[in-house]
């Protein structure tokens, strides 16, 4: 049996699989059902938690528990500074730096308050979870970018503001903590004060030193392909230990400068750490929050009353909106996306993680009603989420600040194949944008109007310059097989392998220059090459769209179209590109793009 006989609990390695399960199930029945998916974790939390008792982590994983959390929050912010490349702030800059500069004391100042007169906590407790409070949420903040599609600069701030915001929460927070500390001991303020700053100089100093350091390796070869990614764990988690030694918490900052450090070292392997790290992310998030919705007690929970509501929504409208709308005073951002930015403040894992580490410490110290801090915590963040993820694509529509109303489409080849079905997507309303690095290449789409970018679309400038959030779908048409597979490969994991389609190769006659069939994009419905797909725009085919009715159905049109090639079909918002030898789904009001013969 797998039951712990004593304690009617699961043993510790059926508590972690299950953990494990509940957490990527959770993720992956949320993007079926595109819900927030810390909503669906905190539902399962609480329910093999308090409700059914099946999982008591802190009986299971006894003094092993604290630990597991502590380096899944470092690895976790170690991948949200990784992803921080400083050429993608750009014009954004002067707003993070207000809203990290200003608005971070602001918050916690605000959030302070708002926790002694309306939730009710203490000074003590108010002053150290306001700290934590300025934490928006980088894990919460990408899926919800992804979803809104919000344009670049209100995208950038909001994203840039949750992973910088991290540390300096719980730097916040550490600093309440010792105040806490001296105050509830003989030790000095100056001692106390003395050992923050030692600390937060020894955090920075092993983040650069950290990144610095595999940096050099990687670059200088000195570490095989196969053993960067463990060498970048054992470093990460190296770093970390050494700074949480000399101050607590102090690892967090610790970290998070080495992931951007590493981010801004230009590494060959970078993407290839990135995806590796982005994956890692996603089972820790799971496990982090499953185990702490599910050692919440049904005790604490019960103290979430009348308070605890008016304590959210004072959050919500008061203690975020004031602190971001002062901080962007005098800059150039236009009102609209301050306001958006002031009503977006999802919180999430890292928030819940570090508020219940604390609380924890608070009521070691005698500190009663520090013992609320976590069920607040998991309020706010259930809150937020449900909200922001809910109502932010509706907001960011009203005010104007969407990338693109429907899924865009980026092709790859500025051919005449290209340009056609550039053209018939225009006619479905989608965004399309033709990209290609031979500039004569993209005569015809200018002429045509079409939107173009001239260069390789794996370039910076083009993550620059292009808005990679407009498009969902990307067509890789180029005259050569190489280039296509490269770049449906590299990019399959951004936009989604299932939206990378690709035109079809040409049969190699020898295998030595065949190209592996595991690499590249999905095939196109008219599954034939670019020389066969063009030669056909040069015999008079064309790329039409069709409006299919109750009284048109998609039998009639294939009965009036038999030889013509179905590539994709639209109904409402959702754009489908059809598998070769399929036919279009047909329905009230869809319709269908093809490639048709002269004549039809």
């Amino acid at each position: 049996m797998a039951i712990a006989q004593e304690s009617g609990l699961l043993d510790p390695v059926m508590a972690l699989s299950l953990v494990g399960a509940l957490g990527v199930g959770s993720q992956w029945l949320a993007w079926r059902l595109r819900l927030p998916a810390i909503v669906l974790m905190l539902v399962a939390g609480l329910l093999v938690g308090p409700v059914l008792g099946i999982l008591n982590p802190a009986a299971q994983f006894k003094d092993m528990l604290s630990p597991m959390v502590a380096i899944a929050v470092a690895i976790i912010l170690f991948e949200g500074g990784l992803s921080l490349n400083l050429h993608s702030l750009r014009d954004a800059a002067l707003g993070v730096k207000r809203l990290v500069i200003v608005g971070a004391p602001l918050g916690w100042l605000a959030s302070t308050l708002v926790l002694h007169y309306v939730a009710g906590l203490g000074w003590a407790g108010a002053a150290v979870f306001g700290g934590i409070m300025i934490v928006t949420g980088p894990t919460v903040i990408a899926p919800l970018l992804r979803q809104a599609k919000l344009a670049k600069r209100p995208a950038a701030l909001l994203q840039w503001e949750a992973i910088v915001n991290d540390p300096v929460g719980a730097l916040a927070a550490v600093l309440a903590f010792e105040v806490v500390v001296v105050l509830n001991s003989a030790t000095g303020l100056g001692h106390a004060a003395g050992i923050l700053a030692l600390g937060i100089a020894v955090a920075s100093l092993l983040g650069a030193l950290g990144g610095w350091g595999v940096a050099r390796a990687f670059r200088g070869g000195l570490v095989p392909e196969y053993m960067k990614v463990p060498v970048l764990f054992v470093t990460l988690i190296a770093v970390f230990a050494l700074s949480d030694r000399v101050l607590h918490e102090s690892g967090l900052l610790a970290v998070t400068i080495m992931g951007i450090w590493i981010a801004n070292a230009n590494l060959p392997s970078y993407h290839e750490l990135l995806r590796f790290k982005e994956h890692a992310t996603v089972l820790l998030v799971s496990g982090v929050f499953i185990l702490l919705a599910a050692g919440m007690s049904l005790e604490l929970l019960a103290t979430l009353d009348l308070r605890a509501a008016l304590f959210v929504l004072a959050v919500i409208c008061i203690a975020r909106p004031l602190p971001v709308l002062i901080a962007l005073l005098g800059t150039n951002i236009p009102w609209r996306e301050r306001l958006l930015v002031a009503f977006t403040g999802p919180r999430g894992v890292v928030l819940v993680a570090v508020a219940g580490l604390f609380g924890e410490r608070l009521v070691a110290l005698g500190v009663e009603d520090a013992g609320r801090i976590a069920p607040l915590a998991f309020a706010l963040v259930a809150a937020t989420v449900v909200l922001h993820g809910f109502t932010l694509t509706p907001v960011a529509r009203a005010l104007g600040l969407t990338a693109a109303r429907a899924p865009g489409v980026l092709i790859l080849g500025g051919s005449r194949w290209s340009v056609a079905l550039g053209q018939a997507l225009q006619k479905l309303e989608l965004p399309v944008m033709i990209v290609d690095p031979n500039h004569a290449h993209l005569r015809g789409a200018r002429e045509a109007g079409l939107p173009v970018f001239y260069g390789d679309l794996l370039s910076e400038a083009a993550e620059h310059r292009i808005d990679h959030v407009a498009y969902e779908t990307l067509i890789c048409a180029t005259d050569n097989d190489a280039y296509n597979t490269l770049v449906a490969t590299d990019l399959a994991p951004e936009f989604g392998r299932d939206h990378v389609y690709q035109i079809k190769r040409v049969r190699e006659a020898s295998a030595r220059h065949a190209l592996p069939v595991t690499l590249g994009g999905k095939a196109l419905a008219m599954d034939e090459s670019f020389f066969e797909v063009n030669a056909r725009i040069t015999k008079g085919w064309e790329l039409r769209v069709t409006v299919l009715s109750d009284a048109f159905t998609v039998e009639d049109w294939r009965a009036k179209n038999p030889e013509a090639i179905a590539l994709a079909e639209k109904t409402g918002a959702v754009l489908r590109w059809i598998a070769p030898g399929q036919d279009p789904r047909g329905g009230a009001d869809a319709r269908v793009l093809a490639l048709v013969p002269p004549g039809a």
